[in-house]
């Protein structure tokens, strides 16, 4: 847990850290010798997350994280109370199944505000030297193999995190010099409550589809967790703007 491939004594924000893989990377972080700083909007799942970490020095925060003017709030306090940032996961996300006929501009500013802005926005203000750790730090940003992907119904949900595959490189970029990496983990299909929800709206053959369109099976929020483990270790000091599908074979087809 000490070499390399651990995360000890580093200090890892977490937005949606209340359920799915958001709260797994929480857990399984703070194994391997994070101190981490929940965020998410519902207290009693967070508290449910914050009693399953290992020993360490954390802290959970109840925001709305589209509540924009409120984020620089929650960096200054993880700072204060635990010290320099040194990595964030952007696991905070909406999926919407709808056709385009029925989409309309509020729910597209929906599903880019927490999709998309409130973690950009994250990355601007833990980018300011007085907040990240001046060996450097790792932003991870949960996206969608649905970035890349078409699929019916899905034009707001594929386009919010196709947008963070884009964005991600051009942030690489710009804080490559603060010795800031950027990068993008695109999940296949994950068991998590939000899947379990989607499922609930399909069909018994729509969800067999699903399944079998990933030939190793659907994926578990911790498939993901150990990604971001590697990504924000030292180990993956010389990984910038890049995006990691981990999606079972999903798009290998």
């Amino acid at each position: 847990m000490n070499s390399a491939f651990g995360l000890s004594n580093k200090n890892i924000i977490i937005t949606g850290a209340s359920s799915g893989i958001g709260r797994e990377c929480a857990i399984i972080f703070s194994k391997f010798g994070a101190n981490v700083i929940l965020v998410a909007r519902n207290r009693e799942r967070l508290k449910k997350t914050f009693n399953k970490l290992s020993k360490g020095n954390h802290i959970f925060i109840i925001q709305d994280i589209t509540e924009y003017d409120k984020l620089e709030e929650i960096v200054s306090t993880a700072v204060d109370k635990i010290g320099k940032i040194s990595g964030f996961v952007h696991s905070a996300g909406v999926e919407m199944t709808l056709p385009l006929r029925s989409m309309n501009p509020s729910y597209y500013e929906n599903i880019f505000g927490i999709n998309v802005i409130s973690g950009f926005e994250f990355a601007r203000i833990i980018s300011k030297k007085k907040y990240f750790d001046e060996r450097g730090a790792s932003f991870i940003f949960i996206s969608s193999v649905m970035g890349i992907l078409g699929q019916t119904g899905k034009v707001g949900y594929c386009s919010s995190k196709g947008a963070l595959i884009s964005g991600i490189k051009a942030m690489a970029l710009e804080l490559a010099s603060k010795y800031i990496r950027v990068n993008c983990i695109l999940p296949g299909v994950v068991e998590t409550e939000m899947t379990n929800k989607m499922f609930d709206k399909f069909s018994e053959d729509s969800e067999k589809m699903t399944i079998n369109m990933h030939p190793l099976g659907l994926g578990k929020p911790s498939d993901i967790a150990y990604a971001c483990v590697y990504l924000l270790s030292d180990a993956a000091r010389w990984i910038t703007g890049t995006n990691l599908i981990i999606d079972g074979g999903y798009s290998a087809k």
